[in-house]
């Protein structure tokens, strides 16, 4: 039997849509249905407010919002014809589930469901991760997301109010609490079995870094779409993000990051391509 999270992912799977030129959208009135707005007029504003994130984001609304006249079916095989039906693109819906009424459970798993999928999207299209074989490899290449991102995260966290070095750790181990069961850094490093010396995400494998690469570009996003202030609001928002990519991790059956294994340090994988690189330059 299908859990709730699978009964709900397949929802939103069934109202996805191929436009004639090969291209999936989601039809905002379809959606509004799936997120329980037994009225379309009162999940416009939510289509507004999506807009706006979108535009804050720096991404071009037409692009992810696309007016259609859509034809409805109303009983008996008839249809009906509005001018005010919407195109959406996978970020849309994103965005439109990020600012509906989160007291609604489907949203919830809405919110789960399009962050989790627009994050492996993003990370299906870049060639250079699909040309990836070794598990070396794709942790070299996440660990160098990871370092693009949190340079990313400390920007928007210093916008929100985390100003000091010491704030920031404590920041990021609100983010680490979430992820990791309420482990903080000197705790993850304890039940790993780390030296102080040892850095946590040296020693990550490709799995736990794709769900600490997640935890930080959601976090981020939520950061400047909400438009988070103060020290306090930015930490509850970092644990809130890591709490719910461990809460889909559980729920998809996946190994707690804190019980996933050990890997070889990263910076020992770098010396050791570096040198068969060179070796390789010789050949030629």
């Amino acid at each position: 039997m299908e859990n709730k999270l699978e009964h709900n992912f397949s929802k939103f799977e069934q109202i996805e849509q191929i436009d004639q030129n090969g291209i999936e959208f989601w039809s905002a009135r379809d959606l509004s249905k799936v997120l329980d707005y037994s009225e379309y007029r009162n999940f416009k504003p939510v289509i507004e407010k999506a807009k706006e994130a979108c535009e804050n984001s720096g991404e071009e609304i037409g692009n992810h919002f696309v007016e259609f006249h859509e034809m409805v079916k109303i009983g008996y095989g008839a249809e009906r014809g509005f001018d005010d039906g919407v195109k959406l693109s996978r970020y849309a819906c994103y965005l439109i589930v990020q600012n509906a009424d989160p007291a609604k459970e489907v949203v919830a798993l809405g919110q789960t469901y399009f962050a989790v999928q627009t994050r492996i999207q993003e990370i299906q299209k870049l060639d250079e991760y699909n040309q990836l074989s070794s598990e070396d490899e794709k942790r070299l290449f996440l660990r160098n997301e990871m370092v693009k991102h949190n340079i990313h995260l400390a920007a928007t966290a210093k916008e929100a109010g985390v100003i000091k070095l010491i704030d920031y750790a404590i920041f990021q181990n609100h983010g680490y609490k979430g992820l990791y069961g309420g482990l903080d850094a000197k705790g993850i490093h304890n039940k790993k079995g780390l030296k102080k010396s040892q850095q946590i995400l040296d020693h990550m494998n490709s799995t736990e870094l794709a769900a600490n690469l997640f935890r930080a570009t959601q976090t981020e996003e939520k950061l400047k779409n909400d438009k988070i202030k103060g020290k306090a609001d930015a930490n509850k928002t970092h644990f809130e993000v890591g709490a719910k990519v461990r809460k889909t991790i559980q729920e998809l059956g996946g190994t707690m990051p804190e019980n996933l294994p050990v890997a070889e340090s990263i910076k020992d994988v770098e010396k050791e391509k570096s040198k068969l690189e060179q070796q390789s330059k010789k050949l030629k």
